[in-house]
C-alpha cells in the first residue's frame, strides 16, 4: 500500500515537472523586482511568498469562472531564481495532469491584476507577467464635471466680448467728442481774406483783432 502511494506521488511529481518548465505549453514567466519597488522596505521572497502567489492565482481563476474549482495545489511553480523570476502553470483540478489553457489563465490574471499587485505591494512594472500585457488603469475622472468646465470657458468668452465692446464704445465716444471740439475751434477762426484789395489777417472772433489799416486812419482823423 505504501509502495503504491509512493509510486503514485512519484508519477505525479514527474508529470508536474513535465507540465511546468520554461516555454512549456500554457506556462507563464514571472519577474518580480521587490527592491526596486520598495527600496529599504523590501521583503525577502521565500516559501511563504510563493504560497501567497499560488493562492492569488487560484483566487483569480476561481473568481474568473464560477465553475472553476482551482486549488492552491493546482498552481505549479518551477525554475525559481534568486533574482525572483519563475515559471508557473495552472493544472486542471479535475485531472491534475493537464494544464488549463493559457488563454483562460491570462484572462483571469488580467481581470484580477490589481488584486495580485496589491497583495505583494507591487505594480505592473515590478510584478511582470511576461506573456500577459499590462492592464490599463481606469481613466481618471476630473473632480469638476466636464460640462461645468465648458460652461465656464463659454461664460469667460462672453464676458470678455462684452468688456471689449464696452471699452471700444467708450473709446469711440471720446474720439468723436474730441473731433467735434477740434472742428468747433477751427470754425471759430476766420481764414485770411481780402478786404478792399488789402489782405487782412485772420480774425479771432473770440479775442478780437484790430486791423492796422483802419487803426492808422483813426489816428490821422483824431489828430485833426
Amino acid at each position: 500500500m505504501l509502495r503504491a502511494l509512493l509510486l503514485t506521488l512519484s508519477v505525479v511529481a514527474i508529470a508536474h515537472a513535465e507540465l511546468c518548465k520554461p516555454d512549456a505549453q500554457n506556462a507563464f514567466k514571472v519577474r518580480i523586482s521587490i527592491k526596486t519597488a520598495l527600496g529599504d522596505n523590501a521583503y525577502a521572497w521565500d516559501a511563504n511568498e510563493e504560497y501567497l502567489f499560488k493562492a492569488m492565482v487560484a483566487f483569480a481563476m476561481r473568481r474568473y469562472s464560477s465553475k472553476s474549482t482551482t486549488q492552491i495545489s493546482n498552481v505549479l511553480l518551477c525554475n525559481v531564481t534568486d533574482r525572483v523570476s519563475f515559471w508557473f502553470v495552472v493544472t486542471d483540478s479535475s485531472k491534475n495532469v493537464t494544464t488549463v489553457p493559457g488563454s483562460e489563465v491570462e484572462a483571469a490574471i488580467r481581470m484580477n491584476r490589481n488584486r495580485i499587485n496589491n497583495a505583494f505591494l507591487l505594480s505592473d512594472k515590478t510584478l511582470q507577467f511576461l506573456k500577459i500585457t499590462s492592464t490599463l488603469s481606469p481613466p481618471v475622472e476630473p473632480s469638476t464635471p466636464v460640462w461645468l468646465i465648458v460652461f465656464g470657458v463659454v461664460l469667460c468668452i462672453i464676458v470678455a466680448g462684452i468688456v471689449f465692446l464696452v471699452v471700444s464704445g467708450i473709446q469711440k465716444h471720446k474720439k468723436k467728442n474730441k473731433d467735434s471740439t477740434e472742428r468747433e475751434n477751427l470754425e471759430e477762426k476766420v481764414e485770411v481774406t481780402l478786404e478792399n484789395g488789402i489782405p487782412c489777417e485772420a480774425l479771432d472772433l473770440k479775442a478780437g483783432h484790430i486791423n492796422g489799416v483802419f487803426a492808422a486812419d483813426d489816428e490821422r482823423f483824431t489828430s485833426l
